[in-house]
């Protein structure tokens, strides 16, 4: 039987690492424009969800792949009958 070797997603995982890497440069280097448009009120209050919800897909996405690169992988489940 011929067993298929999975590809390791690197070129995935570094498009998200570099992501991760600008938006944490642009929130840090801009950061005090960054606070007063999150501190105005009305619609701006959205700022701050959005921005946390493009963190947390981009952070996720990066850690996903970079155990999927070291190989590191959940144990799959037996079927119980």
């Amino acid at each position: 039987m011929v067993q298929r070797v999975k590809k390791k997603p690197l070129g995935k995982f570094l498009i998200f690492a570099f992501l991760s890497f600008i938006l944490y440069f642009l929130l840090f280097t801009y950061e005090d424009l960054i606070n007063d448009y999150f501190t105005r009120g009305r619609f701006y209050a959205f700022l701050p969800i959005i921005t946390a919800f493009i963190f947390s897909l981009v952070h996720g996405n990066t850690t996903d792949l970079f155990w999927k690169v070291l190989g590191v992988e959940a144990k799959k489940r037996r079927e119980v009958k």
